[in-house]
């Protein structure tokens, strides 16, 4: 009935497939491969192994190394002074950071990621700075909240182990899903592999709603009930830490959700730009909220109490609440990080009749000028506060 030309259906077929070809991954209604945000992901620098996205994140954590770095004798020394575990936690976890994040990156630039190896080694690498990462951001706020005026060691291992497990459950849960249901959102067809995907859009959807709850909910705890019965903290740099977080959160969650929902383009560039500030901008923001201060004390007008050294001996979870009169001579660091410590310095603490450790006191000059810390120096240092031995 129909006459049709075999060259004429062969033509057909092969400009068929040709414009099927030339119409990239148009039921995603996005082309993946070529977009910007989804390009900086994977692209490397003249064709080496150096990922633009990896540059991105390691300069700014190499920088803050090196701050670090400078400062490290300087922090040491006033650590010490202190004896205080608080302190020494909270710098530890910093310093943990910052190292595995740079080493991340390193490794990364090293390794070739569209290989099977070296594509799971780099995922597990993401997965275990997501981890430390997860364990301060949990930490800061239980200190805060729950424990911000325990100053015991055994109460600061307690709160860091707690914090890591329930960081190892999320970590493990989003390795699972990155090595064995990888979004097919983060797909490098050209390659054939995939570039870190955070464990897929819908679980880093559901995860950044989480964050940003407990986030508000920490914001508007002071106008609650629950005020008079949680010693919460009354530094201003606590509630805007969490609110700088809730914020990025939010807009985490926006972009996820945009991203997993519609495939718009606009949610993977959301993604990648909360995800760098995160990575990027986090611990620095840890280190300026809760120990810039303290590092950069140049007096002692904190008078730290001796708790530290008792909880040496006796390991006791004595807890200083600033609200209660009987307590105040015994105020911990953690009230440092935590209280607003103009409170205290006003009315409660008289340089006569309050002792400052001496290692303290000497920690506050240039590193230089105590090297030769002696006997005959702790002496002088005493008299200049008013002791006599």
């Amino acid at each position: 009935m129909f006459n049709v030309e075999p060259e004429s259906v062969s033509e057909g077929w092969h400009s068929y497939e040709l414009r099927s070809t030339m119409i990239p991954n148009a039921s995603s209604g996005m082309d993946n491969e070529e977009h910007f945000c989804k390009l900086i992901l994977y692209k490397e620098i003249k064709d080496s192994r150096v990922r633009i996205w990896d540059v991105i994140i390691l300069v700014p954590n190499l920088l803050f190394l090196l701050f670090i770095a400078i400062r490290f004798n300087r922090a040491r020394l006033k650590l010490r002074a202190t004896s205080s575990p608080i302190f020494l936690a909270f710098y530890g976890l910093v310093i943990c950071n910052v190292v595995i994040s740079v080493i991340r990156c390193i490794v990364s630039m090293t390794v070739n990621a569209a290989a099977t190896v070296g594509g799971k080694a780099d995922k597990v690498l993401w997965v275990t700075v997501r981890f430390f990462l997860l364990s301060t951001e949990m930490s800061v706020v239980i200190f805060g909240l729950a424990f911000g005026h325990l100053d015991s060691r055994s109460s600061i291992r307690r709160v860091l182990l707690a914090t890591s497990f329930i960081a190892l459950a999320f970590t493990i849960t989003q390795g699972t899903l990155e090595l064995v249901l990888p979004d097919d959102t983060f797909h490098i067809p050209s390659r054939d592999f995939y570039v870190f995907g955070h464990g897929g859009m819908m679980f880093w959807f559901c995860n950044s709603l989480v964050f940003t709850t407990i986030y508000l909910f920490i914001l508007i705890l002071p106008w609650t009930r629950l005020r008079e019965r949680l010693a919460l903290p009354t530094r201003k740099s606590f509630y805007v830490y969490a609110g700088t977080l809730a914020t990025m959160d939010l807009v985490q969650s926006i972009g996820a959700g945009f991203l997993n929902y519609t495939q718009n383009p606009i949610g993977l560039c959301i993604v990648d730009f909360t995800a760098a500030v995160y990575l990027t901008l986090f611990t620095p923001l840890v280190y300026h909220t809760f120990l810039s201060e303290f590092f950069g004390v140049s007096q002692p007008s904190i008078m730290f109490s001796y708790k530290a050294q008792v909880d040496d001996a006796m390991d006791d979870d004595t807890v200083s609440l600033p609200h209660q009169q009987s307590f105040t001579s015994l105020r911990t660091d953690s009230d440092y990080i935590y209280q607003n410590h103009s409170v205290y310095d006003s009315t409660q603490f008289d340089t006569n009749t309050t002792p400052v450790n001496p290692l303290y006191a000497a920690s506050l000059q240039s590193p230089d000028s105590i090297t030769g810390y002696s006997i005959d120096s702790q002496e002088a240092q005493n008299q200049t506060n008013g002791y006599q031995q």
